[in-house]
C-alpha cells in the first residue's frame, strides 16, 4: 500500500487531505518547439513540482509485455467466421481496365502515304470479362471514328477461348478479328490492379506516330518574291485614315425601283472598300448596316476569270488585272461596283484635303441630286352612289376605318326634343291624292324630317308612316354639295319637294308659331308674312283635318257633330295647349295612335273629363281596332 508521501498516512479515501502549507502551484511546461514546429511533451512532474503517481517501466519490460501471448490468460482464440460471398458483378462493378494501343492499316491507293497508324483505347470490363475498342476522334481525319468494336467477349483462338485480364500486358500484340493491336501502355488503376494480382507488367512503350499526320502539321513552304511596294509602310502611314464618299443608286428605270442613298468608305491602309446603307425613319426597310462588306474591289478581270465562281471562292491577284484605287473615286462621276452603278455626289472635308494634296484637285464641289417634289395630288371624292348621306359615304375616302361624321353636340343638347310640325297636302295630278293630308315633323336637333299620313276611314289608302327620319335635299342642289331643307324653308304656302313628291304647307301647330316669334332671324320676310296672313284669316287656330269624304261618310258626319258639341261645352278647359304635345311625346313613330292604357293615363294627368258621356262617345268613335285610339280627332275637340 502506498502511503502519503508528506505525512506518512495511508493513501486511502478519507485519510488524504490537502497540504495547507503548500505555496507552489505552478504547472510544468508541456509545449515546445523543435526545428520550428510545435511539439507536445509529457510532463515529468505534477503541480508545484510533486512526483507523478505512475509506474515507470523500462524498455525491456515493455517489450516483454508486447510479446506476451494472452493464451494463458484468455485461452485459445476463436476461429473468425468466413466472409460473405460477393458476386463478381457486384465486386467489380464499374471497374474497367484501360490499355493504350494502336494498329497499322495499309493505304495502297495513295501516293502520299503507304500505311496509317491508328490509335485506339482497349477497355476490359471486370464485371463480365467483356471488352470494347474505341478509336479517339481526330479532327479533319476523313475517317469514321469512335466505337471501333462494341462491348462483347472477344475470342482469343479457334478453340472458343476468350480473352481474360491475365492475357493483357504492356508491350504485347493481341489479335482481334484478324486485326493485330499493339498494347503500349495502361492507366494507373490498371497497373495497380494487375500488380495486386501478381502479374508482372512490362515496361511501357512510346506511342508510334502516324507519318502522314505529322506531315500535315508541318507548315507549307511558300516562295514569295519580294515586291518593291512596302505594304507595312502603307499600313503604318495610312492607318485609321478613311475616305468617305456620298453616293446614290438610281434604279427608277426598273419596275418598283427607287433612288437610294449610300456611303462609300475607302480604307487607305489596305485599299479596301465598304458600302453602307443610309436608313431614314419609317423607310420600311430592315436595318441592315452594310450593303457590301469591307473587301478589295476588282476593276478589270482577266479573260479566263469571267466565269470564276465568285460566290464560292475568293478572288485573288491571279484573276484580277487591276483593282480599284483612290483615283477611281471622284466626285461627279459614276462608279460601277458588282454591276450596280453608283453616282458620287459629295465627300467629307478629309477626303477633299487628301485629293488636293495627292492628286492636285483643289475643288470637289457638291452636286445637287435632289429631285423636285411632284405637285400634290388633289383628293377628289368619287361620285355619290345614293346610299346613306353624302357625309357618311365621304368618310370611306378619308380613312381606312371610316368614322362617323362629327355632330354638333351643342345644337343637339339645346334643341333636344324640339319638333316643328306642319300640315301639308300632296300636289299630284291623280284625283285620289288631292284629298290626302300629311304631317311634317322637323327635328331641330338633327335637321331631319319625318312625314306621317293620318289614316282616313274608307279612303282606300293605308295611312301611317310615310317617310322615316332623314335629311331631305333641296331639288336644285348638287350631289357633291347638297343643301338640306332647314326650318326657314317651312312656312304656309311653301312648296317642299321630297324625293320627287311635291307637298304644299297648309298649316302649323302653335309651337311653330312660338318658335318663329322667338327666332325671327331664321325665317325670311315672306315666311313671316305668310304666317301673319294665315292667323288673320282663321277664326280658330286649329285646322280641321278632314277631307271631302266627310260629307259622304255618315260616321265622319257624326264625329264632326260630336266634336262641335264638345267644343261648345268645354270652352273653359285650361289644358288645351298641352294635350296635343302630351300625345305626340309618347307617339315616337308619329303614327297618330297611342295605346288605350297610355291614352287614359295622359287624360288623367291633364284632368280631361273622360267620365262625361259625350267624351266617352268621342273615345268610342276614335278607337281603331283593339287597344289603339286615334288621338288626332280626339285633340280637335279640345283645340277651340
Amino acid at each position: 500500500m502506498v502511503s502519503n508521501p508528506v505525512h506518512g498516512l495511508p493513501f486511502l479515501p478519507g485519510t488524504s487531505f490537502k497540504d495547507s502549507t503548500k505555496t507552489a502551484f505552478h504547472r510544468s511546461q508541456t509545449l515546445g518547439y523543435r526545428n520550428g514546429y510545435a511539439i507536445a511533451r509529457r510532463p515529468t512532474v505534477g503541480i508545484g513540482g510533486e512526483r507523478l503517481q505512475f509506474n515507470q517501466l523500462s524498455q525491456a519490460e515493455l517489450d516483454e509485455l508486447a510479446s506476451k501471448a494472452p493464451i494463458l490468460t484468455y485461452g485459445q482464440p476463436k476461429q473468425a467466421p468466413p466472409a460473405d460471398f460477393i458476386p463478381a458483378h457486384v465486386a467489380f462493378d464499374k471497374k474497367v481496365l484501360k490499355f493504350d494501343a494502336y494498329f497499322q492499316e495499309d493505304v495502297p491507293i495513295s501516293t502520299e502515304e503507304h500505311y496509317r497508324i491508328r490509335r485506339v483505347n482497349i477497355y476490359y470490363y471486370l464485371e463480365d470479362d467483356s471488352m470494347s475498342v474505341i478509336e479517339p476522334v481526330v479532327e479533319n481525319s476523313g475517317i469514321p471514328q469512335g466505337k471501333f468494336i462494341k462491348r462483347q467477349r472477344l475470342a482469343k483462338n479457334d478453340q472458343g477461348d476468350h480473352y481474360h485480364w491475365k492475357d493483357l500486358n504492356r508491350g504485347i500484340n493481341i489479335t482481334i478479328y484478324g486485326r493485330t493491336f499493339r498494347i503500349v501502355d495502361c492507366d494507373q488503376f490498371t497497373q495497380v490492379f494487375l500488380e495486386s494480382q501478381g502479374i508482372e507488367l512490362n515496361p511501357p512503350e512510346k506511342m508510334v506516330l502516324d507519318p502522314y499526320t505529322e506531315l500535315r502539321k508541318q507548315p507549307l513552304r511558300k516562295y514569295v518574291t519580294p515586291s518593291d511596294f512596302d505594304q507595312l509602310k502603307q499600313f503604318l502611314t495610312f492607318d485609321k485614315q478613311v475616305l468617305r464618299f456620298y453616293a446614290i443608286w438610281d434604279d427608277t428605270d426598273s419596275m418598283f425601283g427607287e433612288c437610294r442613298n449610300y456611303i462609300i468608305h475607302y480604307y487607305l491602309m489596305d485599299d479596301t472598300v465598304e458600302i453602307r446603307e443610309v436608313h431614314e425613319r419609317n423607310d420600311g426597310r430592315d436595318p441592315f448596316p452594310l450593303l457590301m462588306n469591307r473587301q478589295r474591289m476588282p476593276k478589270v478581270l482577266v479573260e479566263n476569270a469571267k466565269n470564276f465562281p465568285q460566290c464560292v471562292l475568293e478572288i485573288s491577284d491571279q484573276e484580277v488585272l487591276e483593282w480599284y484605287t483612290a483615283k477611281d473615286f471622284i466626285v461627279g462621276k459614276p462608279l460601277t461596283i458588282f454591276g450596280r452603278t453608283f453616282f458620287i455626289y459629295d465627300c467629307d472635308p478629309f477626303t477633299r484635303q487628301y485629293y488636293k494634296e495627292k492628286f492636285g484637285m483643289p475643288d470637289l464641289p457638291r452636286i445637287d441630286v435632289s429631285k423636285p417634289e411632284p405637285p400634290p395630288v388633289k383628293q377628289e371624292l368619287p361620285p355619290y352612289n345614293g346610299y346613306g348621306f353624302v357625309e357618311d359615304s365621304a368618310q370611306n375616302c378619308f380613312a381606312l376605318i371610316p368614322k362617323a361624321p362629327k355632330k354638333d353636340v351643342i345644337k343637339m343638347l339645346v334643341n333636344d326634343n324640339k319638333v316643328l310640325r306642319y300640315l301639308a297636302a300632296l300636289e299630284s295630278p291623280i284625283p285620289e291624292d288631292k284629298g290626302r293630308r300629311f304631317v311634317f315633323s322637323y327635328f331641330l336637333a338633327t335637321d331631319m324630317i319625318s312625314i306621317f299620313e293620318p289614316p282616313v276611314r274608307n279612303s282606300g289608302i293605308i295611312g301611317g308612316k310615310y317617310l322615316g327620319r332623314t335629311k331631305v335635299v333641296k331639288p336644285h342642289s348638287t350631289v357633291d354639295n347638297p343643301i338640306y331643307y332647314g326650318p326657314g324653308d317651312f312656312f304656309i304656302g311653301a312648296l317642299i319637294e321630297v324625293f320627287g313628291h311635291r307637298f304644299i304647307i297648309l298649316d302649323t301647330d302653335e309651337y311653330v308659331l312660338k318658335y318663329m316669334e322667338s327666332n325671327p332671324n331664321q325665317y325670311s320676310p315672306e315666311a313671316l308674312s305668310s304666317i301673319q296672313n294665315h292667323i288673320r284669316k282663321q277664326e280658330a287656330p286649329a285646322p280641321k283635318l278632314e277631307n271631302k269624304q266627310t260629307e259622304e261618310d255618315p260616321g265622319m258626319q257624326e264625329l264632326e257633330a260630336l266634336i262641335d258639341t264638345i267644343q261648345k261645352q268645354l270652352k273653359d278647359y285650361s289644358c288645351k295647349d298641352n294635350i296635343n304635345e302630351a300625345f305626340q311625346i309618347y307617339d315616337t313613330e308619329h303614327t297618330g295612335y297611342v295605346d288605350r292604357e297610355r291614352f287614359f293615363k295622359i287624360c288623367e294627368s291633364l284632368n280631361v273629363p273622360v267620365d262625361d258621356s259625350l267624351v266617352k262617345e268621342l273615345i268610342r268613335l276614335c278607337s281603331q281596332g283593339e287597344g289603339k285610339i286615334n288621338y288626332y280627332n280626339f285633340v280637335r275637340a279640345f283645340s277651340n
